[in-house]
């Protein structure tokens, strides 16, 4: 053997890895894409991934878990005036407005890109009123899309159309629809069949850092706490804010649970879909039971608003004049309140010990609701409305 083909033998020529002609992405199964594309889930970022290839295009609609940021939120009563402004996309509302439409848009680019993918069917109102998705109506005709301020909105109901093995689906709001003042902790969360199934609602009127000392270090703390609700509770406006608490916070969640029956109806795989907010104030959820009961019985409307019935409810309601968490946080007026409806007559073992009122926010919050089902319980009603 010569020494040039010695040479040859040990020191093999390099193949060219980055040859530009390969597409090594190619060499990955569709799985392992798919997996990929679930980890992204953000459904805009999907409408950019369809277009990088027919591949691509073929399997995003193969997703089964998917993020909807709403950009939006338009109400009935920004529609239905004669012309189209920006002041009829607004952030900020009063849960007793008739009726809240969420809608997709934003961006216009990507927005664009994902009406291809998705082959919608661009309808735009003439007169530029405000439209929502096609299970609700202004002015009586239906509508797919808004187009506003030169950008156009889609509906989650018409962004999800052409998505057909979803499973997992999550929808965030831009903020929360409870406009509370500043400084006021007010969180729930609801979950929903056909009607409400329980809400968990967590507030306090203030929540003060560093073991309730101000800024000059004064401790705030009244350690003067029997256990029981004060009678300044009854007199001062208290037990009254906590009732205009629950009520908003109803309103809030079966108003979100009504727009969410078009989505619940055409996407059949769902096994859970939860929607939230930017702001964390309120959580909306239904597991694959509560989703297919809403499919085969229909739900209760609100004669009043386009929302769903609230059935006469039965609570239970936790205070404490300050509540000092571990971390040294300390809520002033909290306040737990626990309902379910009244005519749940079969009481499950989560019910009976607690743990789904404990369990329904996250930390420090569910350390505050641990805390709070500890005191004392007081029992209220509250008939349908």
């Amino acid at each position: 053997m010569s020494g040039s083909d010695l040479a040859h033998k040990i020191f093999p020529e390099p193949c060219n890895i980055l040859n530009d002609d390969i597409d090594h992405f190619d060499s990955l199964p569709d799985s392992i894409l798919l997996l990929i594309f679930n980890q992204i889930a953000d459904v805009k970022a999907l409408g950019r991934c369809c277009l990088v290839s027919k591949r691509f295009h073929f399997l995003v609609p193969q997703v089964d878990n998917i993020l909807v940021r709403v950009d939006c939120v338009i109400s009935d009563d920004d529609s239905s005036g004669g012309s189209s402004s920006s002041s009829s996309v607004s952030k900020s509302h009063t849960p007793f407005s008739s009726l809240f439409r969420f809608v997709f848009g934003g961006i216009v680019k990507p927005l664009q890109s994902l009406t291809q993918f998705l082959q919608f069917k661009r309808s735009v109102n003439g007169t530029g009123f405000a439209a929502s998705s096609s299970s609700l109506s202004v002015n009586g005709e239906d509508y797919d899309e808004l187009d506003q301020g030169g950008v156009t909105h889609h509906s989650p109901t018409q962004v999800l159309k052409n998505f057909n093995e979803i499973k997992i689906l999550r929808i965030e709001l831009p903020s929360g629809e409870l406009g509370v003042d500043d400084g006021v902790l007010l969180k729930w969360r609801a979950d929903f069949g056909s009607t409400l199934d329980n809400c968990v609602i967590l507030g306090a009127s203030s929540v003060m850092p560093s073991k309730g000392l101000d800024g000059n270090g004064v401790n705030l703390i009244n350690e003067d706490d029997n256990g029981s609700i004060p009678e300044s509770f009854y007199t001062n406006g208290g037990l009254k804010l906590r009732v205009v608490w629950t009520i908003s916070s109803l309103i809030a969640a079966s108003a979100r649970h009504y727009l969410l029956q078009p989505i619940i109806s055409e996407h059949k795989t769902l096994d859970s879909l939860v929607l939230t907010d930017g702001d964390g104030q309120g959580v909306l959820c239904m597991n694959r039971e509560q989703l297919e009961e809403l499919r085969v019985k229909p739900l209760s409307a609100s004669s009043a608003s386009k929302r769903t019935l609230v059935p006469a409810l039965n609570m239970r309601l936790w205070y404490a004049p300050q509540l000092e968490l571990p971390d040294g946080t300390v809520l002033k007026g909290a306040t737990l309140v626990a309902i379910r409806p009244s005519e749940q007559s079969v009481v499950k073992k989560e019910v009976a010990d607690g743990s789904w009122v404990s369990s329904a926010f996250e930390e420090p919050y569910g350390t505050a609701a641990k805390m709070l089902i500890k005191r004392r319980t007081y029992c209220l009603e509250m008939n349908s409305f």
